[in-house]
């Protein structure tokens, strides 16, 4: 038999390993038999069936986890730790799901954080409500912006950092400001007064920070909540804004977008989240994919937790960045 045909003949025989392994449910032993090969054979076959993509094995349950993904995250960027969960093609189980994977990365985080720093939003508040009573012990919860809602519907801040501090037992400190002042002397006055100035103190020592991103459109929470209005929003992506992370808007450079609407921004600022040795970002879905870029590359978390489609995005965006780089410089030293 020529080596072609060999090569053939052993690759139909792995399909049929396959199919009587996975779909027939054969032992080893059992499929030996039917092959008329040893039992080891047949593992060799079906070890090559995995390799070559004959087989592909995915693991569906709504809590797993893309391990390669979360080494490539690691490695490319330096963080200290990925969780990458599959994406469903409903938007709002996608962040139910992101949600549920940074409460379980909060449980089983080691060292507990005793003071834990955390900021508000829809996706924070779903990871409030997805920690298990008794998730910790003993744990406090302090916020690190300002959200007392300016609108007539009830915010979510206050509520999230409590829910998150009573589930493990302990007590939350809330930051009693709005997010963002319409006066910088105002936001200079409440800055200064004991009682926030002792928040913010608090949020400085926290042993680890939790928190999302909007993107910057209408949708945000500071448009809901009373703060920006449409044409603030415009004036932003003007800028160059992509997003915002704890309150702040950023570019894709990771810089501030506008300058006098964070000064008059209350909370803590994007140099402590960078300086953070526990910074965890918890972001998913396509829409927030620009901010989620701009802070994962620009050091303004430590700890992903994020969807497959979002950090495919990331690793595909560095690939290309590389790309460019490498052409530029095959370039210049060939103009040399």
């Amino acid at each position: 038999m020529a080596p072609a045909d060999t090569a053939a003949a052993t690759e139909l025989l792995a399909v049929r390993a396959a199919e009587l392994y996975y779909e027939e449910n054969k032992t080893q032993d059992e499929i030996g038999a039917i092959l008329r090969v040893t039992r080891w054979k047949v593992g060799r076959l079906l070890a090559q069936a995995r390799e070559r993509g004959i087989i592909r094995i995915e693991i569906v349950h709504p809590r797993a986890r893309r391990l390669a993904l979360e080494r490539d995250l690691t490695a490319r960027f330096g963080l200290k730790d990925a969780v990458v969960v599959p994406a469903p093609g409903d938007d709002a189980e996608l962040q139910a799901r992101v949600s549920e994977a940074a409460a379980d990365y909060l449980v089983s985080h080691r060292p507990v954080p005793r003071l834990l720093g955390v900021s508000w939003g829809r996706t924070l508040h779903q990871v409030a409500e997805a920690l298990p009573a008794g998730w910790a012990t003993a744990v406090n919860v302090v916020q690190i912006n300002g959200g007392v809602s300016l609108s007539k519907r009830p915010g979510t801040a206050a509520a999230t950092a409590v829910m998150i501090a009573q589930k493990a037992g302990g007590q939350a400190t809330l930051l009693p400001s709005p997010a963002i002042l319409e006066r910088l002397e105002t936001k200079k006055a409440i800055e200064g007064d004991r009682t926030v100035g002792g928040v913010l103190g608090m949020a400085r020592g926290a042993s680890a920070y939790l928190y999302s991103a909007g993107v910057a459109d209408t949708s945000s929470v500071h448009v809901d909540s009373g703060y920006l209005t449409s044409t603030d929003i415009a004036g932003l992506v003007e800028r160059g804004a992509v997003g915002d992370v704890i309150g702040r808007y950023i570019t894709a450079d990771g810089t501030i977008a506008d300058p006098e609407l964070d000064a008059r921004t209350l909370g803590l600022g994007l140099e402590e989240l960078r300086a953070a040795t526990t910074s965890i970002l918890v972001i998913g879905g396509e829409p927030k994919h620009a901010v989620a870029r701009a802070i994962v590359t620009h050091g303004l978390c430590s700890v992903l937790v994020t969807d497959e489609h979002t950090a495919r995005a990331l690793l595909a965006e560095l690939d290309h960045d590389h790309d460019l780089d490498s052409a530029t410089t095959a370039s210049r030293e060939d103009a040399s």
